[in-house]
């Protein structure tokens, strides 16, 4: 396997990350976020994991994405297919994982030139 450094200049990525936090670009975040490469960062309207509607998800495809990773917070939890419906239907890939895996998995597909959008949501205090 070859490996080499990608660059990522002037895209946004998640330098650093919290159970309440995460940093893109050196900036904290606390709230429910969403973060392309060439999107945003920018406020996400579900609060929390509890809240989500599908109005959450399909407010996602207005960036155009040709994946999602949901950040369910500390750890793994998966809404209800109905919620993830829409993307489904724009041919749109969701994986859902613990917040810290969206965060690392983010970086990777990012830096590989993919049309990724992280929507990371933290556990309520």
């Amino acid at each position: 396997m070859k490996f080499h450094l990608a660059d990522t200049t002037g895209l946004n990525t998640i330098t650093g990350h919290g159970m309440d936090h995460v940093l893109v670009n050196g900036t904290r975040h606390a709230r429910p976020l969403l973060v392309g490469p060439d999107v945003g960062p920018l406020a996400w309207a579900a609060p929390d994991f509890a809240s989500l509607q599908a109005s959450h998800f399909e407010a996602l495809l207005e960036h155009s994405p040709e994946l999602v990773l949901l950040g369910t917070g500390r750890r793994l939890r998966f809404p209800p297919p109905a919620l993830t419906r829409c993307l489904a239907d724009a041919r749109v890939g969701i994986e859902v994982m613990d917040t810290p895996a969206a965060c690392r998995t983010y970086n990777i597909l990012g830096g590989e030139g993919r049309r990724v959008l992280a929507a990371l949501l933290f556990d309520p205090a």
